[in-house]
């Protein structure tokens, strides 16, 4: 969120820059990221997920020292593991996946409270 989710961003932009890839799509929201990058065949993916969470880590926790008391994954900004999958044919759907993921969560959970019998926020 804020001023965090915007250095994030631009942390993960940077780095990929540096490796040789390309972010396609990046969308991070309050508890996790969505990416969508090409990467060069000569760079490992777990070098990739290694430098983008060690480096956004260490950057974070500098530029925003509160977040040292945090009590994140073990005192740790991201958790460990990734998924990961490559993307051949249908890199447009995914791309699209990637974009629009938190505007669909945000309507999944909307549908679920309206269906619970609280009231609809549509309108406002």
């Amino acid at each position: 969120k804020g001023a965090v989710g915007k250095e994030v961003y631009k942390c993960v932009m940077v780095f990929c820059q540096q490796l040789g890839c390309e972010v396609v799509e990046l969308n991070v929201q309050v508890d996790h990221v969505h990416l969508l990058v090409k990467v060069p065949p000569k760079l490992a993916i777990s070098e990739l997920m290694g430098v983008l969470k060690g480096r956004t880590a260490i950057r974070l926790f500098n530029v925003f020292p509160y977040m040292r008391k945090k009590p994140f994954w073990g005192n740790h900004f991201w958790a460990k593991g990734y998924c990961v999958d490559t993307v051949g044919l249908n890199s447009e759907m995914i791309q699209k996946y990637v974009k629009f993921q938190e505007k669909e969560e945000l309507h999944q959970q909307q549908l679920q409270f309206e269906q619970a019998g609280g009231p609809s926020l549509k309108g406002r």
